[in-house]
């Protein structure tokens, strides 16, 4: 697996900063987002150091299939309401025009009764 030593991220992932937990395993690790823009606010990153949707391969495929079906799961654990009345936005912002500030793979979760600050 592969690291950034400069990398927000990998950093949060590896436990050298604080995070609030949502959910780890040994590829994935998702914590709450420190300026949430709605109720239910977390953010998925694969351990690994992947900078950005742009460089997903192949290899990857069965990381983001495991990241998208937990989506669910931790989206009702954080609160989200369940669907089709509830639910939750899912976005990955992917390089400078597509609003990614850490350079680190992520994927936001954000769900809860709207309206919501941003989105």
């Amino acid at each position: 697996m592969t690291h950034d030593p400069h990398c927000l991220f990998c950093k949060i992932a590896q436990g050298q900063i604080p995070s609030r937990k949502v959910y780890e395993d040994d590829q994935i690790y998702a914590f709450h987002d420190i300026h949430p823009w709605a109720p239910v606010h977390f953010l998925m990153i694969p351990k690994a150091h992947i900078p950005s949707l742009a460089q997903v391969e192949g290899q990857h495929e069965a990381l983001l299939g495991r990241m998208m079906t937990l989506v669910p799961k931790l989206a009702l654990q954080e609160g989200c309401n369940p669907y089709p009345e509830g639910g939750w936005r899912v976005v990955t912002n992917t390089g400078a025009e597509g609003g990614q500030e850490v350079h680190h793979l992520h994927i936001h979760v954000m769900g809860g009764p709207r309206p919501w600050f941003k989105g």
